[in-house]
């Protein structure tokens, strides 16, 4: 009964928003058109909004499930046109809170403690909701002040069942939509689904900000608070309560004297960081999440929350992200091309320098603006463009840094206006580059892999043995394959010859009896060469 009235809400606000126009473009087949062409509600209720902006009200209309999926679907600019992707960015997650009691009452249940007996103070009235979960203000028993983090009640059902519906729409739109192979909508839904219920699951959450917090510990540029372990469950989070100046709120920031270009370049050293020096990176930098300590305005601090989305690259794909952006900065769109194709990011059959010059179609006329203006978006978006001609699928685990790197990069130019993004990434890529591929790095690896190796050097010459011995052992089985091998064929030319032979016979037999004067003939050869040939054939028999 909740799935059907859930689906008569869904059809009810396809309709009021009217969503069918997506369905009645050229690219679709003609049955799909026609179908939502003689739908009444197209006569009733008019088109008052662009199709990017209907779309947007229709998903805030049906809830936080679809508002995280359309801001999901906004990061990927691979998929959708860019004015659908800009409205999606705009999608803003408004739920009302639940109650405090009710708060309470998970807490309880997942500490298995009354809340009066785990905190000096509870607030019950929340700081923050969102779509998954609330924020409440806490004091620990020994004075630390404190936020706990609630999984809304009941949000999995109501996901699973979101979720549901998500695919039953990817499969109609991968099958009726032209380009919707392409676009491969159900593996989209695959990978909203795996985030949205990692978020339901805090223990993930805390265990990644324990992570980031060892990364950066002793670190001046970026604080991460600290995770309560004793007091957090899968429903519950505890965690350390920062002050600081939300990043979003510029006014005060310059108020109390905050040095900006600094902020901004150092946000940009703390994606870099995460990324190339970490591989473990803060993949939801939206101005709700980063916050500035107010103790030292002069020489700023970064103050990160949430962490319920990370990313990680593997040495390779680190690799060729560090090559393609210097190749970017110096403008060799050539390996640009190269290391897309290397890297397996488009087709290998890709026509290398027709790659090329699409690239450089997209980068040249930026790069004709002063550094500070350049945009490493724009570029990106650019190359989403010119993807789609040469059928290059933008990598899953390169999609959250992709949208981090957005992030960053606006919020860097809110900050600081003058913001040269190239100019600060370019010095951290070289020196990461010299360090990965230099001595050091030699030296590095030697170091790290000489305790395995001591430990296996007086197994060695065992493991020498035993080699030559599996050498041995495969040379004799390979000689006894192969005579074997000689044997068979003996056997087989064998039967190929007797066969021959006993066909001929049997055609000699038949010309004798249908030709009387041919056996005459045969009968006054000399006896000789009768006997020769009757030798030659008997040894061909045998042969």
């Amino acid at each position: 009964m909740r799935t059907l009235i859930r689906s008569l809400k869904i059809a009810w606000i396809f309709a009021k928003y009217r969503l069918d126009t997506f369905f009645t473009q050229p690219l679709m087949p003609w049955y799909v058109q026609l179908m939502f062409r003689l739908m009444f509600w197209r006569y009733l209720i008019p088109a008052r909004h662009s199709q990017a902006e209907r779309l947007r009200l229709a998903l805030e209309a049906l809830g936080p499930v679809f508002i995280k999926f359309g801001q999901m679907l906004s990061t990927r600019r691979d998929l959708l046109p860019d004015d659908l992707a800009e409205e999606l960015a705009r999608l803003q997650d408004r739920v009302p809170p639940f109650e405090g009691a009710r708060a309470r009452q998970i807490i309880e249940r997942e500490l298995k403690q009354p809340v009066s007996e785990i905190f000096a103070v509870f607030e019950q009235e929340p700081m923050a909701s969102a779509s998954v979960a609330q924020v409440h203000a806490a004091t620990l028993k020994n004075g630390r002040s404190v936020v706990v983090k609630v999984i809304r009640p009941g949000i999995g059902r109501v996901i699973r069942q979101d979720v549901a519906l998500l695919y039953l729409l990817a499969r109609l739109v991968q099958k009726l939509w032209v380009e919707g192979r392409r676009l491969r909508p159900v593996e989209v839904v695959a990978e909203y689904e795996q985030t949205i219920f990692d978020e339901l699951d805090l223990r993930k959450e805390a265990a990644n900000g324990s992570q980031l917090r060892r990364n950066f510990e002793g670190s001046g540029i970026l604080y991460v608070p600290e995770i309560f372990w004793d007091h957090t469950r899968q429903q519950v989070l505890v965690m350390e309560r920062i002050h600081g100046v939300p990043v979003a709120d510029v006014a005060q920031l310059r108020a109390q004297g905050t040095d900006m270009k600094c902020l901004a370049e150092r946000g940009v050293e703390i994606f870099f960081t995460q990324v190339f020096r970490d591989s473990f990176f803060h993949a939801d930098m939206h101005p709700g999440n980063i916050f500035v300590s107010r103790d030292t305005p002069s020489d700023p601090q970064y103050i990160a929350v949430d962490f319920g989305i990370i990313g990680s690259l593997n040495a390779e794909d680190q690799n060729y992200l560090a090559r393609n952006i210097l190749a970017f900065f110096k403008r060799d769109y050539r390996q640009v091309a190269q290391l897309h194709i290397d890297s397996g990011w488009v087709p290998r059959d890709t026509n290398v320098h027709a790659f090329e010059t699409a690239i450089r179609s997209v980068c040249e006329p930026i790069f004709e603006k002063p550094l500070k203006d350049i945009s490493f978006g724009m570029v990106l978006l650019g190359l989403f463009q010119t993807a789609r001609r040469f059928n290059m699928e933008v990598q899953p685990q390169l999609v959250l840094l992709q949208k981090t790197l957005l992030n960053i990069e606006g919020l860097g130019r809110q900050l600081y206006p003058d913001l040269d993004l190239w100019q600060t990434a370019k010095p951290f890529l070289e020196n990461w580059m010299q360090e990965r591929m230099g001595v050091k790095a030699v030296y590095r690896n030697v170091k790290e892999q000489a305790p395995e190796w001591l430990e296996k050097l007086p197994h060695l010459p065992q493991m020498v043995y035993d080699s030559l011995e599996q050498m041995k052992l495969h040379s004799a089985t390979d000689a006894e394959f192969q005579r074997q091998l000689a044997r068979e064929q003996q056997v087989e030319r064998r039967r190929t010859r007797r066969s021959l032979l006993a066909g001929a016979t049997l055609v000699a037999a038949a010309l004798a009896a249908s030709q009387p004067q041919l056996w005459q003939s045969l009968q006054q050869l000399p006896l000789l060469a009768g006997v020769a040939a009757g030798a030659g054939w008997i040894l061909l028999w045998r042969a």
